[in-house]
């Protein structure tokens, strides 16, 4: 799990479309902490801290703590709302957390040893199906990312969840197949070469289908 980090912020007294302007002019951010059976908590964040988190990677799978005067609480980031036309950081949704919470989260999906691969020396190309997975788990046991090993995939081999090491306490949100994570497909060119191979054989076998039965018309005459 990634480590933890801390951001502090101010206890919002008033909510709606005017004061998230008013924060936002003034560079912070409108969030809301919930969840936990408690009350939902409106607050405001420093717009440059959490728009780094944002960018930095691994936002929404670490837990952070949010101080609010002084109250130190740990919570998860659930979603976070960016401008459709500027892209700067709107407003961010954050789950509190305890030691018995269980979250749904995506985890990333890390590809090593593409140079093992006999398919990719052949020129094939990784096709990846599943950049994420989601998964149930713990929320204090979040993985930072599931890794999957290329060794030994030739062209038409794939890597599905089975193949994937997965934590104690980590289960997958689709739990009625093997699916799939990623395949090794073959290059264009090579399915040209192949595909033309295929229609030469055909070829070739209908061509000796039609000798055979011009031999055995011969033979009844």
């Amino acid at each position: 799990m990634s480590d933890t980090y801390e951001l502090k912020a101010e206890a919002r007294e008033r909510v709606g479309k005017g004061s998230a302007r008013e924060l936002r002019r003034n560079g912070k951010i409108p969030a809301v902490i919930y969840g936990d059976k408690q009350p939902p908590l409106s607050i405001a964040l420093p717009y440059k801290d959490v728009t780094m988190k944002i960018h930095g990677g691994g936002f929404m799978t670490t837990i952070a703590t949010i101080d609010v005067g002084g109250d130190k609480i740990r919570v998860l980031p659930k979603d976070y709302q960016l401008d459709p036309v500027r892209d700067f950081t709107m407003h961010v949704d954050f789950l509190r957390i305890s030691k018995n919470t269980s979250v749904t989260v995506d985890v990333p999906v890390h590809f090593i040893n593409e140079e093992e691969s006999p398919g990719i020396k052949r020129g094939g190309v990784l096709n990846t199906v599943r950049h994420t997975v989601e998964v149930n788990c713990p929320a204090e046991s979040i993985p930072d990312a599931f890794i999957a090993d290329l060794t030994g995939l030739d062209l038409g081999d794939g890597i599905h969840i089975s193949n994937i090491t997965l934590p104690d306490g980590v289960e997958p949100t689709i739990t009625d197949r093997d699916f799939t994570i990623a395949t090794i497909a073959a290059p264009a060119g090579l399915k040209s070469e192949e595909d033309a191979a295929a229609e030469e054989e055909a070829d070739a076998e209908a061509a000796e289908e039609a000798t055979t039965e011009e031999e055995e018309e011969g033979g009844e005459e």
